[in-house]
């Protein structure tokens, strides 16, 4: 059974992704200065850059069919800065994932372009952090999660209780 909402479930993958994916990758760039084959160690930061992603692009998603619920509680000002703040962030892991990818190349242009994906994995957790900082804004200072309580989602306790919806 999925959580309702899902989007509070699902937004943790992509920020434990961020906060994991430099140290995947100096943990891969320092194997492969140890002679590791790079291709082989580079394939971890590869595997977590497209998790990122693709979790990214869930949360995004997930976010976006929740939105007309959570809309009448909150300021539609904070609403869209963290929409904004999580589609930047999408792109942003596309595009790293992209430079991850190119790592797997041999020679310079390889090399290059996993150092630009480690430094580009550290440039993007503070993004990450921007928008989680944006999300929880959205929860704690202006009462998203409110619009998830029985009495906002459409019915007064009284009626959920005799649906038998609420247990006393």
């Amino acid at each position: 059974m999925l959580p309702d909402p899902l989007h509070p479930a699902v937004v943790h993958f992509p920020i434990v992704l961020i906060v994991l994916l430099p140290f995947v990758a100096a943990g891969a760039l320092w194997a492969i200065r140890g002679g590791a084959r790079p291709a082989r160690a580079w394939a971890v930061p590869v595997a977590a850059a497209a998790a990122l992603t693709l979790s990214s692009w869930v949360a995004v998603e997930t976010g976006e069919g929740e939105e007309e619920k959570v809309e009448p509680v909150v300021a539609e000002a904070s609403l869209d800065r963290h929409e904004e703040d999580a589609e930047r962030f999408l792109l942003l892991s596309g595009v790293l994932l992209v430079i991850t990818a190119a790592g797997l190349l041999r020679g310079v242009p390889g090399r290059a372009a996993r150092l630009g994906a480690t430094a580009g994995a550290l440039g993007l957790m503070a993004l990450g952090a921007q928008v989680g900082h944006s999300g929880g804004n959205l929860v704690y200072r202006d009462g998203a999660a409110s619009a998830y309580t029985l009495g906002a989602a459409g019915g007064s306790m009284d009626a959920d209780r005799e649906g038998g919806k609420v247990d006393d």
